[in-house]
């Protein structure tokens, strides 16, 4: 996937950037900045693309993206539909780091993190638990004080033995017209994934033949047409299992598929469960 180049901005006066988003959903915007990232998502749930990593996430998702690595989080779904989507995210430079640990001889222990970002890293439950509240408290730091609570919060994640890797590799961004006709391309996916789409339809759209548009695709995005559609219908039909009471042939029609027992089959090829033992086994963990 070709991405966007996103500018950083960091204040006068500061060394790092802090962005607190509040919003009512998160919109695919896929994009790509030479600074490190570390994203806290709460309040969310939907998918999560980091390179050539598509996963599902839901709120409490901490992650470190690191330089010129792809990503975005997109979500509709919000678990309180009384609060908005709640998105702290970090940004540091590659010089910030390097003077800190420099400076310090205590940072050692960031030198694997910041090698490990490369391919981003989806951090334990438990570690985002323990520094949750430290993240929590930044916005209303003043930036002295923030600085050594982001050194506090990258020592205990650099401390996560369960911390996982995403991408399958570390990425740098292709060529503007490439990114321009993928991006088009996904952009085209992501705002109608139950549309029936054809792959002569979309290699159309970007001048491409149908043979060219399939190896192009499986190339940036490490999977077919098909098999990317799926796994954003599956993804919509997980947060409508979760947060409604919908029946499930109802929410396998909204997601787009034509029969239940389609349905059915592609929901227990991707998630290893049937839906409606998907959907029991929410509602048994928030009884």
């Amino acid at each position: 996937m070709k991405p966007q180049f996103e500018q950083v901005t960091v204040p006068v006066g500061e060394s790092w950037s802090l962005l607190w988003r509040e919003l009512p959903e998160l919109p695919f915007l896929w994009h790509y900045h030479p600074e490190f990232e570390l994203t806290l998502t709460l309040n969310a749930q939907g998918q999560r693309y980091v390179g050539d990593s598509l996963e599902d996430f839901a709120s409490g998702d901490l992650v470190l993206t690191g330089p010129n690595q792809p990503h975005t989080w997109a979500a509709t779904e919000r678990p309180d539909a009384s609060l908005p989507m709640l998105a702290v995210v970090m940004w540091f430079s590659t010089d910030w780091l390097e003077r800190a640990l420099a400076s310090w001889p205590e940072l050692t222990a960031l030198h694997t993190l910041s090698a490990q970002a490369g391919r981003g890293l989806k951090f334990s439950d438990a570690a985002r638990a323990q520094v949750q509240p430290l993240i929590l408290a930044l916005q209303a730091q003043e930036p002295a004080l923030r600085l050594p609570t982001l050194l506090h919060i990258l020592t205990l994640l650099s401390k996560d033995a369960e911390a996982r890797p995403l991408a399958t590799h570390a990425y740098t961004p292709a060529g503007d017209k490439v990114g321009a006709r993928i991006g088009k391309i996904l952009h085209r996916l992501h705002a109608q994934p139950t549309d029936t789409v054809s792959a002569p339809a979309l290699a159309a759209e970007v001048a491409m033949s149908v043979g060219a548009f399939h190896r192009f695709f499986k190339r940036h995005t490490g999977m077919t047409v098909l098999d990317y559609v799926g796994q954003l219908r599956i993804g919509q039909a997980c947060q409508l299992l979760i947060n409604t009471s919908r029946p499930i042939k109802v929410i396998a029609s909204d997601v787009g598929y034509g029969t239940l027992a389609h349905f059915n089959r592609q929901f227990l090829q991707r998630k290893g469960m049937t839906p409606r033992a998907f959907r029991a086994s929410y509602q048994g963990a928030t009884a």
